[in-house]
């Protein structure tokens, strides 16, 4: 594993685990020669999943693209990176169990609604303005409404 501070191909693990579900392998590294730690994560590779577009295009399943999503809509919110990792794999390990290799990217924002909808209301907010296309303050206030109730 190349240290992404320096390029160098020597780095030492000093600590691994598995997440919670034991989905993904979780390891903590230091580079031999700058001396600066950084994580990776070892998980299975998506199965060839395909997602569907609004318009009808077709494009491979990106898990990262669910992270940074969900990572805008967290910014400047006391929510932790690991937080975000763990929303994100909820979400994957979701979408994994579907008996079809073709989701709808309907059915992933939707996923992550409600996820952050429990994690934070404000990231909540700020996604679904994005995912509902919000067009002026009355959709703001509507959407507001319903998260009071």
């Amino acid at each position: 594993m190349r240290c992404p501070f320096c390029k160098a191909k020597e780095t030492k693990v000093i600590d691994k685990r598995l997440t919670e579900n034991g989905t993904v392998n979780r390891r903590r590294r230091v580079c031999l020669k700058c001396k600066k730690r950084f994580t990776t994560y070892e998980r299975v590779e998506g199965a060839n999943i395909i997602v569907i577009k609004k318009d009808g295009r077709r494009e491979p399943f990106n898990m990262e693209k669910i992270k940074i999503g969900i990572m805008k809509a967290c910014e400047k919110r006391p929510i932790t990176e690991e937080q975000i990792d763990k929303l994100v794999e909820e979400i994957v390990r979701r979408i994994m169990r579907y008996k079809t290799n073709e989701i709808k990217s309907k059915l992933i924002g939707e996923l992550v609604i409600k996820k952050l909808k429990a994690l934070d209301k404000v990231a909540y907010l700020r996604f679904a303005s994005v995912y509902k296309s919000f067009d002026d303050i009355k959709s703001f206030e509507k959407e507001l409404k319903e998260l009071k109730r």
